[in-house]
């Protein structure tokens, strides 16, 4: 995550944001150069960032809270928010002001082309539980069943109609820039819903899996922030001029002892733990799974005898939260270095200008997307059953048969089950 984000002012128009982003930037290159110590601890304007980035973390720590209470569906819509303004961000990276106007659709094909992609793969990850929440109206069950069944083939032809778009705006003297933007595009969709897939999965096999992951990252970014700022002196990578050992090493361990207490806190609210089968929006309640069931722990006998506890209760997932936590510390940061590294061939100080002190909403991603994935590859991997269940077959039944179908498989049970 990014410690160097300073305050500046907003220009009003898209080009001149990118153009003063390209200023910003490229006297942040030459600083690196003039000043001989970049460091945050060398800083005479840093309290003020300080300051302002405060505030900015405060507001966006409130929002989270606050969408993250309501549930499931309101999380998924944040996301997606999310997703649109990196898009939009991506987007104005390789945007000229020339050429587009002599291509007066190619913003439009680009936003065909994003929200083709989303249809696709929320499509996909939101099918089943969008049949589960209208299963009692027979009439939207089945227009539901019939929209999940030609799903496939709808956003196959919808894509279809971009690419012919495309191929009949091409003009003579433009093909480079074109199908550099349609080359472009196609790699922001890889990368933003590539990511937001994995993280909408996780919200769905409960919020838990969502809320760990992301609360780690975000501990990091402000605790690497912290101690660069006030202790910050051995430079950790060129990419990232103003980032510290000292940052990258206060925040790991950090986020590691806070991956253990956060996941023993999280993990005793049912409406967090809890995987949502439907769209609905009520509070959730279940079974336990036992991960989440606390167990007694002996401490170890190297344990200074003044330590209070011997013994102690500690959930299960907690030894889970400690590999979430080391991979949040060690290896999610490369994705802020490789965003450091992408702004830094493109010449730019930051993505966006739509957080103070923190850049756009790219810049707080760069980490969250490594993140997600690999809280998913290890829900999946190591956590979720992987056997059949009474569940995963009642979904395939009401996802790929039609109500006719589903009444003939429920006689014929009944038939079977009598003659038994």
């Amino acid at each position: 995550m990014e410690e160097e984000s300073n305050v500046t002012s907003s220009p009003s128009t898209p080009v001149q944001r990118l153009r003063h982003r390209k200023r910003s930037s490229t006297e942040v290159l030459d600083g690196d150069k003039v000043s001989a110590s970049p460091l945050l601890v060398n800083d005479r304007n840093k309290y003020k960032s300080f300051m302002v980035r405060t505030y900015s973390t405060l507001w966006m720590i409130a929002g989270f809270v606050m969408v993250v209470y309501m549930g499931h569906l309101y999380i998924t819509a944040m996301v997606l928010v999310i997703q649109i303004f990196m898009a939009k961000e991506l987007f104005n990276l390789l945007r000229k002001a020339p050429e587009d106007k002599c291509l007066p659709g190619i913003k439009q094909l680009n936003w065909h082309f994003f929200f083709t992609a989303m249809l696709f793969v929320y499509g996909r990850i939101l099918s089943q539980r969008l049949a589960n929440t209208v299963t009692a109206d027979q009439f939207l069950y089945r227009l539901v069943s019939g929209l999940i069944k030609y799903h496939m083939a709808i956003c196959y032809f919808l894509y279809i109609i971009g690419f012919m778009w495309f191929i009949l705006t091409l003009k003579k003297k433009m093909y480079k820039y074109q199908f550099g933007q349609y080359a472009w595009t196609h790699m922001i969709l890889i990368v933003v819903f590539t990511q937001s897939s994995f993280t909408v999965a996780n919200i769905f096999e409960g919020i838990f899996w969502f809320l760990l992951p992301a609360s780690l990252i975000i501990i990091n970014d402000i605790f690497a922030y912290i101690f660069g700022f006030f202790f910050g002196r051995t430079p950790l990578i060129k990419l990232s001029p103003k980032k510290t050992w000292e940052g990258f090493i206060g925040a790991s361990v950090t986020t590691i002892i806070s991956a253990f207490v956060l996941a023993n806190i999280l993990g005793r609210f049912p409406w967090l733990t809890c995987p949502r089968q439907d769209l609905s929006t009520g509070w959730l309640q279940c079974d336990a799974d036992p991960l989440f069931k606390p167990e007694p722990f002996t401490l170890p006998a190297w344990i200074p005898g003044w330590f209070p506890w011997k013994e102690m209760e500690v959930l299960p997932v907690q030894w889970h939260a400690l590999c979430l936590g080391l991979f949040a510390s060690i290896i999610a940061p490369f994705g802020g270095f490789f965003a450091s590294g992408f702004k830094r061939a493109f010449k730019i100080k930051d993505f966006g200008d739509s957080i103070p002190g923190h850049g756009g909403i790219t810049d707080r991603m760069d980490c969250q997307m490594v993140m997600a994935v690999f809280a998913y590859i290890y829900l999946q991997s190591f956590i979720v059953s992987q056997s059949v269940s009474v569940d995963k077959i009642l979904d395939q039944i009401l996802t790929n048969l039609s109500f006719e179908e589903q009444q003939a498989l429920f006689t014929r049970l009944g038939q079977m089950i009598g003659n038994s």
